[in-house]
């Protein structure tokens, strides 16, 4: 695929189904992540990969996050909670692993965090996979990052749900970069 093309039309994919990526693919989506701008070559980031039953345990920890904030919560609820990691053969949560004690800035560790799970998003589609980069309240809920072992400052900074294009892909929708871009000349 060609680098200008990969990078004008990529788009994210809310449906998605299996097969799941290989693990030759899961391999590269990994090692782009691993090229992410990293100041002070900290490698701030952490990711752990939910595939098979793994997918039930995260949405468990999402049903126990309804639970908590909602005591009274329905079971509708938490069935929708339970199967929201459902939706992609392989969901991963992409954490910055923040460490205090360097002159590196947290905002840059996160950000070096949320640069790997870009750069994976454009792995994927580079494969001829969809993806879909989620946050949402359970990203940010203390329960599940307390399931998944967050430390100190750890951030979660989103999850990605990988998979194959449910219904083909679609164009993205053009965008002008004037709308976006203030110049100011000397």
């Amino acid at each position: 695929m060609d680098a200008m093309a990969l990078l004008l039309d990529r788009e994210s994919h809310g449906k998605l189904e299996g097969p799941a990526p290989t693990p030759e693919q899961m391999e590269l989506i990994y090692r782009a992540a691993l090229r992410a701008p990293d100041h002070g070559e900290l490698r701030p980031w952490r990711f752990i990969e939910y595939t098979g039953a793994g997918r039930e345990a995260l949405g468990a920890m999402f049903a126990c996050a309804e639970q908590v904030d909602n005591p009274e919560v329905s079971d509708k609820t938490l069935e929708k909670a339970c199967s929201k990691p459902l939706r992609a053969p392989v969901v991963i949560a992409v954490i910055a692993a923040v460490r205090q004690d360097h002159k590196v800035p947290r905002i840059e560790q996160v950000i070096s965090a949320g640069c790997a799970a870009h750069a994976m998003l454009y792995a994927a589609h580079a494969q001829g996979l969809g993806a879909m980069w989620r946050t949402g309240g359970f990203a940010h809920h203390h329960s599940v990052h307390q399931a998944m072992g967050l430390e100190g400052e750890d951030e979660l900074v989103g999850f990605l749900y990988l998979g194959h294009c449910a219904g083909g892909d679609r164009m993205p929708r053009p965008l002008d970069p004037r709308d976006f871009v203030e110049r100011i000349e000397a």
